[in-house]
């Protein structure tokens, strides 16, 4: 028997994190037996608009006979709870009841705003971090994973993650064979780790002001070394005041927090690579001990050293389990 899927859709949906997953479950119908069903629903039978101006046509959630897995996309204003205010008690029903909840990008606003995740850590796009945690402070934001499985409730930074997540879905409903020949239809990996870092470098961030990446390449080969705010303005050849503004407009953050983003980008790529002291890579990338080291991966990526390689090792054990293929973290 088919799974059935609610896509719950609102005006100013995004319209990739529709179309992505769907072709995923889609395709899976056809290399699985039983595959999804699946059908848009809406706060009333209408034609709904996306963000792309495109508009699908959905069901009034109130007619839907039960569904397995409620599927709801980010949208273009997650500042504005108003889009999506009339969703919010079928969210609140399927928590109640347990459904399956996948939640991609910022439709982890719509999770936070119908109360379903006390106690729960998740996932949504980088760039609407910082907007997420000072509105929702009491929500355990994970700032560096693609997706994240916690409990019932599925969460994924959106775009192509999309699609990553709905594999690891798949994967877990019908098999890691099925996930893999669905990937394979849709010219996609199998899969990438949960766990990979979703955000790009800072050197890749930081384009529009040499003078930034400049020093950002410097620094990353000096990570052993004090790094201090004066001695980056002396490398840019700016006072103090005028690099700091510079480095903000190019990167959105401080230098200070900047070289400990570096550190850590640096100190996660060893520990997964392999790197078994932790001692000696505090030492290698300048955080000076393992509890400074620990405490720079909680504040910028939310999850400790020790984790990760528990996370890593898991990932390791799944993938010789599957064939070669890694899944995702519960």
């Amino acid at each position: 028997m088919a799974l059935r899927i609610a896509c719950v859709l609102y005006d100013g949906f995004l319209l990739p994190d529709v179309a992505g997953p769907i072709s995923a479950f889609e395709f899976a119908g056809v290399v699985a037996t039983g595959g999804y069903r699946i059908e848009a629903v809406a706060s009333s039978a209408r034609a709904v608009r996306s963000s792309a101006g495109i508009t699908i046509n959905a069901a009034d959630y109130r007619d839907l006979e039960g569904c397995d897995i409620v599927l709801l996309p980010g949208g273009i204003s997650p500042r504005d709870p108003a889009a999506y205010r009339d969703i919010l008690p079928f969210i609140r029903e399927s928590g109640r009841l347990r459904r399956r909840i996948i939640a991609l990008s910022s439709g982890t606003y719509v999770l936070a705003d119908a109360g379903v995740l006390e106690g729960r850590r998740v996932v949504t796009h980088w760039g609407l971090a910082a907007e997420f945690m000072e509105r929702f402070p009491d929500v355990a934001l994970d700032v560096a994973n693609l997706f994240l499985r916690d409990g019932h409730i599925w969460t994924c930074a959106g775009i192509n993650a999309a699609i990553d997540v709905a594999l690891a879905v798949i994967a877990e409903d019908y098999g890691a064979a099925a996930a893999q020949r669905t990937a394979a239809g849709l010219l996609m990996p199998f899969r990438r780790l949960a766990t990979q870092s979703q955000r790009p470098a800072l050197t890749e961030a930081a384009t529009a002001d040499g003078r930034v990446t400049e020093v950002l390449a410097w620094a990353q080969e000096r990570l052993h070394e004090p790094l201090g705010v004066e001695r980056l303005a002396d490398r840019a050849a700016l006072s103090i005041r005028q690099f700091g503004r510079a480095f903000q407009r190019s990167t959105g953050m401080s230098p200070a927090k900047a070289i400990e983003h570096l550190r850590v980008e640096r100190a996660r790529a060893a520990i997964e690579g392999g790197a078994r002291a932790f001692d000696e890579v505090a030492d290698r990338f300048g955080f000076g001990s393992p509890d400074r080291m620990r405490r720079a991966f909680l504040r910028t990526i939310g999850r400790t050293p020790q984790q990760l390689r528990r996370e890593q090792r898991l990932a390791d054990l799944r993938r010789r389990r599957s064939g070669g293929h890694a899944s995702q973290t519960r």
